[in-house]
């Protein structure tokens, strides 16, 4: 539980970064941060889980902006 607020955390101080991003960018980003969140609350906080959960994410925030 821990380990998933510190991905909510995380997640939210990165999209303050994001203001010179391109829509693209930005939804990988997102995607990749949601993902990793995901991947970790599924997972239990399994590091393999998460790292995974982040590249899906961020695929397919990257093919959504398309």
């Amino acid at each position: 539980m821990k380990k998933s607020w510190i991905a909510t955390i995380c997640l939210a101080l990165s999209l303050t970064a994001c203001s010179g991003m391109s829509t693209r960018d930005r939804d990988t980003v997102i995607g990749a941060g949601v993902g990793a969140a995901a991947g970790a609350a599924l997972t239990h906080g399994d590091p393999i889980g998460t790292v995974g959960g982040a590249a899906v994410g961020g695929i397919i925030g990257n093919q959504v902006g398309r």
